[in-house]
């Protein structure tokens, strides 16, 4: 019995892990933005614009975290067999 072609364990991938992952993404994005609008409105106050800049560095370290964590999803259903199932590791827009 291969585990991964188990539908419960798809259904966990494609109900609980990716929405996670597309919360988690989404964060990111506005932590960058605020980073981003921080940046810019403070340009004249050089503590303010570190903390801008920091809080860019960190989003995009972020979004490349969980698109990371996609592509490991991906790469472990695929070495271990997985033929099933209701999802796929990647985000739509990426296939």
């Amino acid at each position: 019995m291969d585990i991964l072609n188990n539908t419960i364990l798809n259904n966990i991938i494609a109900y609980i892990v990716n929405p996670l992952i597309y919360l988690l993404v989404g964060l990111a994005i506005i932590y960058f933005l605020y980073g981003v609008f921080n940046f810019v409105r403070n340009a004249d106050d050089p503590t303010k614009r570190a903390e801008g800049a920091s809080h860019i560095l960190w989003g995009i370290i972020g979004i490349a975290i969980m698109f990371s964590v996609f592509a490991l999803v991906h790469v472990i259903k695929n070495t271990i067999g997985s033929t099933g199932g209701s999802t796929d590791a990647y985000p739509v827009f990426l296939k």
